[in-house]
């Protein structure tokens, strides 16, 4: 059973992967941004930040024109340019679906001939984005394999949102599985089989007609060569499934207090912990400040006492400051008021919701609303100084 982490600082200290999840819109991608360059800013060592998810948001934000496959550094003059000299190296990368295939196919086919064919074959060109759940699987593969070359102290990645996270952590599983389905066999046998082609010879005459007269030729030469990898991809899809629960591997939950993805936040909670991955944080972004929750406190009785007198108050504030625009005053004030009671209403309901969340993870960490959009380092530095409390 893994030590307890204590904040976000000892939860990356501590592993060598840690994989953000949560909903869309919770600020996810950014909190592994933030992370990551947290890590590589105070702790030293190469650190790398890998985003699964399609957004373009973390190559803007990291101040690159670009990412892909392959990992980029982030240049150091990035971080001088936010008033930071780090002690390590920051790298990113996003996940190109299509790279990381072919060079899995390449890696596993038995022979480079019948890579060839299998990477020439117009349906594997045509399906590779979308066969057997392909974005989540090569994902975790592609995962397996960097941290395998190690290249990096520490990896922090970053999944799609929270629902179809769940066949990231399947997808090792899945693949698995479909090498040593009846599907597979049943899509090869009649290419395969004399005896089976003559007997299903006039469906493939009619199918040929609609749908081309290589189509079913391609379909079958495809799994009958993908099958080639099947021992390959089983053992590596168990290895990549191991890696995903090894001890060296964390998960933060990152979500917001409202109702939708505090709901998407608890479900994923309950997945992780109970198929036992490591469950290190619960990051919660966009929090109100925590004076609105206290409901009898100083900004709390001075909201209400404002509510009940504020044409009084706004007579006194007339006299010192002579204005025409005095004569609404008072609305303005009690306005004010009012929004006050109503932002702690929902703050109240925030602390209910994070108390609800906060039983299971070991580390829980509220960041407040930022005024502006996190778009350069400098920004991402300053999120990372909260995450690290």
């Amino acid at each position: 059973m893994d030590a307890k982490s204590h904040s976000i600082e000892h939860l990356l200290t501590a592993h060598e992967i840690v994989i953000a999840c949560g909903s869309g819109g919770v600020g996810k991608t950014t909190t592994a941004a933030a992370a990551a360059a947290m890590a590589a800013a105070r702790h030293g060592g190469k650190v790398l930040v890998l985003t699964v998810d399609p957004a373009r948001r973390l190559a803007d934000a990291l101040g690159l024109e670009a990412l892909n496959n392959t990992a980029t550094r982030v240049p150091d003059s990035a971080f001088k340019e936010a008033g930071v000299a780090p002690r390590g190296e920051l790298w990113a990368a996003m996940l190109d679906t299509k790279q990381a295939w072919d060079r899995l196919v390449r890696r596993h086919a038995p022979d480079p001939v019948t890579a060839r064919r299998i990477l020439d074959n117009p349906l594997y060109q045509n399906i590779t984005g979308r066969f057997v759940q392909s974005h989540d699987y090569i994902a975790v593969e592609r995962l397996y394999e960097i941290h395998l070359d190690g290249i990096y102290d520490l990896i922090v990645v970053d999944t799609p949102p929270t629902r179809n996270a769940l066949d990231f952590l399947d997808a090792p599983a899945r693949m698995a599985d479909f090498f040593s389905s009846r599907l597979l066999r049943m899509l090869t046998v009649p290419y395969k089989s004399r005896l089976v082609n003559l007997a299903t010879r006039p469906f493939y005459q009619v199918a040929d007609r609609i749908l081309g007269t290589q189509f079913l030729q391609d379909i079958a030469e495809f799994f009958i060569l993908f099958q080639t990898m099947a021992p390959g991809f089983v053992e590596r899809a168990k290895a990549v499934s191991r890696l995903l629960h090894d001890r060296r591997t964390s998960f933060i939950v990152v979500s917001t207090l409202e109702s939708a993805p505090a709901r998407e936040a608890e479900f994923f909670i309950e997945v992780l912990t109970s198929r036992r991955f490591h469950l290190g944080a619960l990051v919660l972004n966009k929090v109100l400040p925590y004076y609105l929750r206290d409901a009898g406190g100083a900004a709390a009785r001075l909201a209400e006492r404002l509510e009940h007198e504020a044409p009084s108050v706004a007579a006194a504030l007339a006299t010192l400051v002579p204005d025409e625009g005095n004569a609404h005053l008072d609305q303005v004030l009690t306005e004010i008021a009012e929004n006050f009671v109503r932002f702690q209403l929902v703050a109240q309901r925030e602390a209910e919701e994070e108390a609800a969340l906060g039983r299971v993870p070991d580390v829980v960490v509220s960041v407040p609303s930022f005024e502006s959009d996190i778009v350069d380092l400098a920004g991402l530095l300053e999120l990372g100084a909260r995450l690290w409390g």
